[in-house]
């Protein structure tokens, strides 16, 4: 609905309710419905959701077309983000965010800082959601109150092309609001406690929910040891727990991301149940480390499984776990991704140790031969050590070739000394383009950085810290923080405008007229910053 359609709808509104509302002024009213375009969680889920779709179909396409998102752990990051974008590109196309269940633990739990192993509060997860949306909203109002002060400022001056231009841009505005793709790690207990809390997530406005195939109650990080994935039937559980949760809700295009940790995992909690060969029970069971054994020879308490008229002992630890084959995991993880897709997940997530475009398009491969669309959302994790990764891919690459490697030691090439060195050089590229190649070459439809506003904060704040306590003192602040603000164009440096203030003396002029007492006034400090 345009403008000048939604002022026209108000004043009807006012019309009805007749003289009690003359106080009322349609324009303001309708501004307002404009700065609120979603009204609850439910409608940005719906939105996002079609969003996704689209963006989903556009790369089974043309795979250029892939996506990209940052993990926030804070709404104001979100919303930094996203004006960023909007600022650099001009539109927030084919850019999401992500929310990491790694950073709610280690930064939003009222527990204080924990490890990533679902011991935060589960709750914080959707409340998050809920944070990051209403940001965005938020950010949405604020660039359109600055709108409607250009439209009014052209009224004002009779500059009927200033304010057509502002028109203009009131009806094409385009929002802040994105999907998240949302982490809720393994569930967080069984199926029905999965879909209570997914029904939360998309409460709060989430299109896009991530699951694993860990134990809720073991669960670890997906770049640490002590992995213990479960069976596919009680994945499966929860992948269609969260789909009833989307049905429930009316969001029936509701993402759901099927994660699989079994190329770093090596255990399992239980041996999953069988009916016959060749089923996916038994097909799980046959990864399992086992050894033939005589009936003779057993020992109290022993686990035993029958496969194939044989009879087999699986490799049980003190902890109660089974443990899987040493080099499975790669099958492993293909059966999950073919049993996710054919069970109603929509992408996958495959966790790897290295970013090594061809080793996840080798999985991919084998997955694509049974669903040709399988596509992959992919972890760019802070985890791996990029620089050192690369330039020992390209070391193994030119040793291959035959090329002279005299000046270089492949264990210490993390070193400074070879930063300036051709082989440095030729890691960078490949890094810079690593996105856009396993986009084309393995099925990665979006590209994340799980935890990068993490590192950022703790990286500008020390730079902070150790200027400001330092020599440089104040000097420290203003050259390195509020110079390169204004510098650069970066919104915040208004930081009262940014939260709010200007939104509010709005508020206050329609609410009580003259007797208003706004904070954007002449002796307002922001005004500083107006050149």
């Amino acid at each position: 609905m345009t403008y000048f359609a939604e002022i026209h709808r108000q004043t009807g509104i006012k019309h009805r309710e007749g003289a009690t509302w003359q106080g009322i002024d349609p324009e303001f009213a309708a501004r307002l419905r404009l700065q609120n375009r979603f009204q609850n969680g439910l409608d940005i889920a719906r939105y996002t959701a079609k969003i996704m779709r689209d963006d989903m179909d556009a790369y089974d396409k043309d795979p250029a077309a892939y996506t990209q998102s940052l993990g926030c752990w804070h709404g104001f990051i979100g919303q930094q983000k996203m004006i960023s974008i909007k600022k650099h590109f001009g539109t927030t196309k084919g850019r999401y965010l992500y929310l990491s269940g790694w950073m709610i633990a280690a930064l939003r739990s009222e527990f204080g800082p924990l490890p990533d192993q679902s011991m935060h509060e589960k709750t914080s997860v959707p409340a998050l959601i809920e944070e990051l949306y209403t940001f965005l909203r938020q950010a949405d109002a604020r660039e359109l109150g600055g709108l409607f002060r250009e439209l009014d400022a052209a009224r004002e001056a009779g500059d009927e092309t200033a304010a057509a231009t502002a028109q203009q841009a009131i009806d094409n505005h385009e929002t802040h609001v994105v999907p998240i793709i949302a982490d809720i790690d393994a569930g967080f207990g069984n199926a029905e406690a999965t879909y209570l809390l997914a029904k939360k997530m998309i409460e709060a406005g989430a299109c896009a929910l991530q699951i694993e195939n860990q134990v809720s109650d073991e669960k670890q990080c997906g770049h640490q040891d002590g992995k213990v994935t479960v069976p596919h039937e009680d994945f499966l559980q929860k992948i269609r727990a969260i789909r009833y949760a989307f049905l429930e809700l009316g969001v029936p295009e509701g993402i759901i991301v099927a994660r699989t940790d079994s190329l770093g995992a090596g255990l399992t909690k239980q041996i999953a149940y069988s009916k016959e060969p060749g089923d996916l029970g038994d097909q799980y069971n046959s990864f399992l480390d086992c050894e033939e054994v005589d009936p003779a020879d057993l020992g109290t308490g022993e686990v035993l499984i029958s496969r194939e008229g044989r009879l087999l002992k699986p490799k049980r630890l003190p902890s109660n776990l089974f443990q899987f084959r040493p080099g499975t995991g790669e099958d492993r993880c293909v059966l999950d991704c073919i049993t996710a897709l054919q069970n109603g997940a929509d992408l996958l997530w495959i966790e790897t140790e290295k970013p090594h475009v061809e080793q996840i398009a080798g999985m991919v491969d084998r997955i694509r031969a049974v669903v040709p669309n399988a596509k992959l959302t992919y972890n760019n994790s802070p985890s791996f050590n990029w620089t050192l990764n690369f330039r020992q891919q390209v070391y193994d690459a030119w040793e291959a070739e035959g090329r002279d490697l005299s000046d270089f030691e492949r264990d210490r090439l993390m070193s400074e000394f070879y930063d300036d060195s051709d082989l440095a050089k030729e890691a960078d590229e490949r890094i810079r383009t690593f996105q856009a190649d396993a986009a084309k070459r393995a099925g990665i439809f979006h590209h994340l950085i799980t935890l990068p506003t993490y590192h950022t904060a703790a990286l500008s704040t020390d730079n902070l810290a150790k200027r400001y306590f330092g020599e440089e003192g104040m000097l420290g602040y203003v050259k390195q923080v509020q110079r390169e603000e204004i510098r650069q164009g970066i919104a915040c440096v208004k930081h009262q405008n940014m939260s709010g203030s200007d939104i509010g003396d709005d508020h206050k002029e329609a609410f009580a007229g003259e007797a208003a007492l706004k904070a954007g006034g002449k002796n307002n400090t922001m005004n500083q910053f107006a050149a």
